[in-house]
């Protein structure tokens, strides 16, 4: 039994009520929503929020109603791994089955093609790690153009290697985390305290589809592309 998932809160510092603001003339949630509805080999789609509103779309478009998250996992310093825990639990609790895989996506990244969900699955199956991650190829490299500053104030590349590197293609490969699906053993969401305790492997995506919304600009980026992605989409109909 498969569990799909968002996690929403109803505030955001960045961009004020973001996961339910409208964005290509849909609530931003329902492009991830959707693609949980419509994958078959889902079995069941919870909403994880502190929002009695957004609780009651969820569940009047066919999520399972797990209640409102508690107060302490509300607030903008909780972390993702302790909302995952709660809807784990509460989600297996209210249809009364244990799942196989908990399968997340994140609501602020609606780029994320239904292909790209079933890829995470494919790949969840075959190497049967403790959690599947999405990445992408990062644009900057702690070993070559990142940089920071000592204690004068001087910079040096992050991550120096003996020799340095003078060229990118000389640079050992870096992810970099990008917050839209993930695939996680619930055996090891039980277990562990973090995200990174156990097998956790690298989901590759097209940087162009691993945009997040975290402030104003972000909003109108993903627009723009989520709009353009549409076009292209009916332009192949």
């Amino acid at each position: 039994m498969i569990i799909g998932h968002i996690g929403v809160r109803k505030g955001s510092k960045g961009v004020p009520g973001k996961n339910f603001r409208p964005i290509c003339g849909r609530p931003l949630i329902d492009w991830s929503l959707d693609q949980l509805l419509s994958e078959p080999r889902v079995d069941y789609v919870v909403v994880s929020t502190d929002s009695e509103d957004i609780l009651a779309h969820a569940v009047s478009r066919g999520a399972i109603d797990i209640g409102l998250r508690p107060d302490h996992l509300a607030t903008d310093t909780a972390g993702k791994w302790g909302v995952w825990q709660h809807a784990l639990t509460a989600a297996e609790k209210a249809i009364g089955k244990t799942a196989s895989a908990f399968l997340d996506l994140d609501a602020t990244s609606p780029l994320r093609l239904p292909q790209d969900i079933r890829d995470a699955l494919d790949l969840y199956d075959r190497e049967k790690p403790d959690m599947v991650m999405s990445c992408c190829i990062a644009h900057k490299n702690p070993y070559f153009n990142l940089v920071e500053p000592d204690a004068t104030g001087a910079l040096h590349v992050s991550k120096p290697l003996p020799g340095g590197v003078v060229a990118r293609q000389q640079a050992p490969v870096v992810y970099e985390h990008a917050a839209s699906t993930y695939v996680v053993s619930p055996d090891y969401l039980r277990r562990a305290k973090s995200l990174y305790e156990g097998r956790v492997i690298p989901f590759l995506m097209p940087q162009e589809r691993c945009f997040d919304i975290d402030t104003p600009f972000d909003f109108k980026l993903v627009e723009f592309l989520l709009s353009e992605q549409l076009k292209e989409a009916k332009a192949d109909e």
